[in-house]
């Protein structure tokens, strides 16, 4: 009886987690005015330090949602803005962050054949609370490092609501 009883406890549980298995998802994403919104200001901070770039934002699935070019960055902005914000939205961190473990860890060495990475700094993760909801990807500052603090400083006005 004891087994049974504890077999019947286990069968339910799992159907219980099987039901919210099921369970229709519901996820935030960066909306058009945002990202838009979120480019602009990236642009402005940029050229605020005469720097020429290319911002991109991507939406949660690494799709690009907005992407502006100042008039006298190079044509390779455009992509490398792009691979920055599909790295940061990938791996949820800066692609700064990812390029110095793969620098400092062996076993993280062949993140640079993952398609689609760019292993230099520029791309932020955009959140809504504890959520990606997209990235913003920065290229042409002379240094990654640069164009992070110029999406840093875009990101300061971003409303998540």
């Amino acid at each position: 009886m004891k087994i049974a009883l504890i077999t019947l406890a286990f069968l339910a549980s799992g159907s219980a987690y099987a039901a919210s298995n099921n369970a229709t998802l519901i996820e935030k994403n960066i909306s058009l005015n945002q990202a838009n919104s979120l480019a602009s200001a990236a642009i402005a901070s940029c050229a605020a330090q005469q720097y020429n770039v290319a911002v991109t934002v991507v939406d949660r699935a690494g799709i690009v949602k907005a992407v502006q070019r100042m008039d006298n960055a190079g044509p390779h902005t455009v992509e490398a803005s792009r691979m920055k914000a599909f790295t940061a939205l990938s791996s949820k961190n800066s692609s700064g962050k990812v390029m110095e473990a793969a620098q400092k860890n062996p076993g993280a060495a062949n993140m640079t054949a993952i398609p689609g990475y760019l292993l230099l700094a520029g791309g932020v993760p955009v959140k809504s609370g504890d959520q990606v909801i997209g990235a913003i990807g920065i290229g042409g500052a002379p240094g990654g490092h640069l164009d992070e603090t110029c999406a840093l400083e875009a990101l300061k006005s971003f409303d998540a609501s």
